[in-house]
């Protein structure tokens, strides 16, 4: 699934092109990629249509649309969704599901093979409800700090990987930085949050922070299924020190990864440099 890094190369992608562009057309070939108003492709398109984007923000791993009138359109790409900015004219590709098109020639097709994810129409602002709502501080924002990720984590028997994956905890991360941040705080996956000092909590801040911004500056990791809105891949998945590199020699100290499961999600890491 995207997470933070990703969503944010794809949102900047978009921006670039697509701020102050007019909504011209919609096309829906698959309703139930329609989120809101679920499965009513034809209410969708008529809320769309004549709209202009005035901004693209990100919110954790949504993307949200501020258009005119009063009305959102809020993306989540699930598993494999795609947001791609193509010519009006380009035919569509397989699994192509919603195609917007623009009055400056421009059109924005979603792709998702697996359709987890989806588009929706707000007509009322989507930051005051949920799923937006009840998101955690953006832990690229000064709402996010190690104090309040050790106040949170106070009384918590799950495992710490559980624990910053948890989306009301902090909002973005995912498997792949949660592997990356752990390794680079020294901390096992397994250990239960409600022990960690306020000295874990300010490196698992620390690092946090770092491979999240060294994801965006990459341009996400290309694992599976992402590209960016231009159809590029990302290139942080070329510096992974621990994520998708079970049985591997460690970067730092050459013995080998493991891999074991932590709240139903693979997790692998270093049993040597993550000892606490």
């Amino acid at each position: 699934m995207p997470e933070l890094p990703e969503v944010e190369t794809v949102r900047r992608g978009l921006a670039d092109k697509l701020v102050q562009a007019r909504i011209e057309t919609v096309r829906v070939s698959l309703p139930k990629q329609v989120k809101r108003p679920q499965g009513d492709a034809r209410a969708f398109s008529q809320g769309l249509c004549g709209r202009t984007i005035q901004a693209i923000d990100r919110r954790g791993k949504y993307l949200v649309f501020t258009l005119s009138g009063g009305h959102w359109l809020v993306a989540h790409l699930g598993m494999s969704g795609r947001l791609l900015v193509k010519s009006s004219q380009a035919l569509p590709a397989a699994h192509t599901h919603i195609i917007l098109t623009f009055d400056r020639g421009l059109a924005l097709h979603y792709q998702d093979v697996r359709q987890f994810g989806g588009l929706a129409l707000w007509t009322a602002d989507p930051y005051l409800q949920a799923p937006l709502a009840k998101l955690g501080p953006e832990p690229l924002s000064d709402d996010f700090t190690a104090e309040g990720l050790y106040q949170k984590s106070r009384g918590r028997k799950l495992a710490v990987k559980s624990f910053i994956l948890d989306q009301k905890i902090i909002a973005g991360v995912g498997n792949i930085y949660a592997d990356e941040a752990l390794f680079r705080a020294g901390l096992r996956p397994r250990k239960a949050a409600g022990r960690l000092s306020r000295k874990d909590c300010q490196g698992l801040h620390r690092a946090i922070c770092q491979v999240l911004e060294e994801g965006i500056a990459a341009g996400g990791s290309s694992i599976r299924d992402y590209v960016g809105a231009d159809g590029h891949t990302g290139g942080y998945q070329l510096t992974h020190r621990v994520y998708g590199r079970k049985g591997q020699a460690c970067l730092v100290c050459g013995r080998p990864l493991k891999s074991i499961i932590v709240g139903g999600r693979s997790s692998v890491y270093c049993p040597h440099c993550q000892s606490s």
